[in-house]
């Protein structure tokens, strides 16, 4: 019922310049004409993509008219179904399933789901509700499955986590770039121009990833590597550099700690036995070695292939041991970096919306920051409750003794990307009330109670945070159809039925940004200085911006690091296996990723017309000779297999992946979603689930089990 209003009309009345709904990238856009006929060009104004546009990007717009938006509350009725509400009515619902729960079970009963596509005011306003209006510690999001790992080790290495501590625009200066479990070319097409002005610049990439991926194709050199195998590698490189002396001594004594601790790791990585560990040939990682040794400048970027497995963070300290070794961090044109993937993964995970944190990226737990947070929001600091459990930890504990009992999901489909995710679906299954606002009708808001509908990204005011930590603006082009509200309006509205409305009377997105820059200020990630219109004037200001005068900080590191000793810290970890090798009954490795033409759990992309015709499927990638030891051919059906279920998909047979390893795309729901299979095995300090590596095996199928 819910998709049969007409469609909801209107006209931009100027051309306007906003930002793509995607990933981290977050490429300008400029909007123009009627809602159901926008027009979308690219901002070649814009300093990061400069007009690019990837396939995505270009047919964004398709969302704003599409006919499955939401465009009223649903509450499920006694029969079962979600039919339509007002919102008076979905929200004194919410309102009392809150109270009731925590009436029942106490305060941490109620819990909170957020998400890296909200703006930083929505990220920053969940964190704040969730403490004040709910009292809940329980508080995390999608961004834990994404950079998690990474702000971890930046954290312990640098005191500081921002994904690019450096701007976009010094890559083609680089004379070498290491890329670790990164497919760009497919993933943020836009920002494989910086690397297309390094190759010319007569500068050398090369790319650690088990697959041939497009990116590979760039690559002067690919280390197609075992999964799960990263911090052997990590160890074999810096074994080279140590032993060769192409490290820099003087960076080393100068600007870091405990190096040799870390040089005694290493010592025992000869190259046999990391090539016997990852697979990768002798000869080519000490030609890379040599690469990044010799360079003038170097850069060494990690994403989520090397981050999202239960030694995530070891694996991203091993490469920052790396990074340092080289005196890579802090110095013109190179450096360390993590490529953040959500498009506001960088600004969701800094002001409140994760389990631990705080605005300003302050730790829950220190009693300086409680109490900043305490006088700008105008509590009590004792009121404000401790450290909540991770994402996956959350989830796994709904419905259960001691757990949450009633679930408010913002912009996240969890069904689709959580891992093990038929449990989670039980999960949420067995909970009193499940609250989700969003888009579309996804797979999780299938599941709902109640369901909200919001605004989407060409319909709210708002700022992000991209890749490089430069905060831009989200500028509405239309306003939202009349029975849709924005995620601000729903959150203060419900905040006024639990009787806390005054900590939540903002008129506008602004006003709650301004609060964000005073909760912010003197913290790691320092928003004070700005303001919407400094940013729109500056075409992003780069954080921290810690005043009105202040300009920005594009590049971090320069003359300290943010550690007491403003020294950077190396890190001795060992590799250690992933918690699931190949054996008898699951004799290959399973890893995931994304393709071009979709994104994330495919809840918008999996609409669109012309994505949907360029990846209309998931697939499975085998090699040809894996494929004649299991008698598959091309567009087979196959049955892949774990320890937590199966899946059916389509075979595509290529020589891109490794012969003891299969690829399968997660952007699919239901039957096709692989997430049912990957592991949820945890990192032991970020609590990243390893996604990337579990064991599987195959088999034939009928054409009939794919339905």
């Amino acid at each position: 019922m819910h998709n049969t209003a007409a469609p909801f009309v209107e006209k931009a009345t100027e051309q306007i310049a906003t930002h793509c709904p995607y990933c981290a990238l977050q490429c300008g856009m400029l909007l123009s004409g009627p809602r159901d006929q926008v027009t979308v060009e690219g901002n070649e104004h814009f300093p990061v993509n400069n007009g690019s546009l990837c396939v995505k990007g270009w047919n964004a717009a398709e969302l704003l008219n599409h006919p499955d938006r939401l465009r009223t509350p649903l509450l499920r009725d006694a029969q079962g179904g979600l039919v339509p509400a007002s919102w008076e009515d979905a929200l004194a619902h919410v309102a009392a399933a809150i109270q009731t729960t925590q009436k029942r079970y106490g305060r941490d009963a109620v819990g909170v789901f957020g998400s890296g596509s909200l703006t930083n005011e929505k990220a920053y306003l969940l964190g704040k509700f969730a403490r004040v209006a709910l009292g809940t510690s329980n508080i995390d999001y999608n961004g834990r499955y994404c950079m998690s790992s990474a702000a971890a080790a930046s954290q312990a290495a640098f005191g500081l986590d921002r994904g690019l501590p450096f701007p976009l625009e010094d890559i083609p200066h680089a004379e070498v770039i290491l890329l670790i479990g990164s497919n760009i070319a497919e993933t943020m097409p836009p920002l494989m121009q910086y690397f297309e002005a390094q190759r010319q610049n007569g500068g050398k990439l090369i790319v650690i990833d088990p697959r041939a991926s497009v990116t590979t194709r760039a690559a002067h050199l690919h280390l197609r590597l075992t999964p799960g195998s990263d911090a052997a590698l990590a160890h074999g490189l810096l074994h080279i550099l140590v032993r060769e002396g192409l490290i820099d001594k003087a960076y080393i004594a100068e600007r870091t700690e405990d190096f040799e601790q870390v040089k005694g790791r290493v010592a025992s990585y000869w190259p046999e036995l990391v090539e016997r560990a990852t697979g990768v040939p002798e000869g080519l990682f000490t030609q890379a070695a040599h690469l990044l040794g010799r360079a003038r400048s170097a850069m060494i970027l990690t994403a989520r292939g090397s981050e999202q497995q239960s030694q995530g963070v070891s694996n991203t300290l091993a490469y920052i041991n790396v990074a340092l070794a080289l005196g890579l961090p802090g110095r013109i044109y190179s450096g360390f970096g993590s490529i953040t993937g959500q498009g506001n993964g960088q600004g969701g995970r800094e002001h409140g919306q994760k389990a631990d944190q705080l605005p300003g990226y302050r730790k829950i737990s220190d009693p300086g920051a409680r109490q900043h947070i305490a006088e700008v929001w105008g509590i009590d600091e004792s009121e404000l409750p401790g450290p909540g459990k991770s994402a996956y930890e959350l989830l796994e504990g709904l419905g259960q003794e001691g757990g949450v009992r009633t679930l408010l999901v913002v912009g996240s489909n969890i069904v689709v990307s959580s891992p093990n995710a038929l449990h989670i679906q039980e999960r949420l299954k067995a909970l009193d009330c499940l609250v989700v606002s969003d888009l579309f009708l996804s797979e999780t808001a299938q599941l709902a109670d109640v369901v909200l509908p919001s605004a989407q990204w060409a319909e709210e005011e708002g700022t992000m945070t991209n890749l490089e930590g430069r905060v831009i603006r989200r500028r509405r082009a239309f306003a939202p159809p009349p029975e849709v509200k924005t995620d601000v309006e729903m959150l203060c509205q419900l905040a006024e039925l639990l009787g806390k409305g005054r900590y939540f009377a903002y008129g506008e997105p602004h006003q709650v940004f301004e609060e964000l820059g005073r909760a912010s200020a003197r913290g790691s990630a320092d928003y004070a200085g700005m303001s919407y219109e400094k940013i729109e004037a500056r075409n992003g200001v780069f954080w921290p911006c810690p005043g009105e005068e202040h300009s920005g900080t594009p590049r971090l590191f320069q003359q300290t690091f943010h550690t007491p000793s403003g020294r950077a810290r190396f890190h001795p970890v060992r590799h250690q296996s992933p918690a699931e090798v190949p054996d008898e009954e699951y004799p290959l490795y399973l890893t995931t990723g994304r393709v071009l033409a979709q994104y994330q759990s495919g809840t918008q992309t999996r609409r669109v017309a012309r994505l949907r015709e360029l990846a209309p499927a998931p697939f499975v990638e085998i090699h040809p000779t894996t494929a004649r030891h299991y008698g598959l051919v091309q567009g087979a059906c196959v049955r892949l297999t774990t320890r937590r279920g199966s899946i059916c998909g389509t075979v595509k047979i290529t020589s891109d992946i490794r012969e003891d390893t299969l690829f399968v795309p997660f952007h699919w729901g239901g039957k096709d979603a692989v997430n049912r299979l990957t592991n949820p095995v945890l990192d032991s300090t970020s609590r990243m689930p390893e996604f990337k590596v579990c064991a599987v095996r195959i088999e034939r199928a009928s054409a009939s089990s794919k339905t």
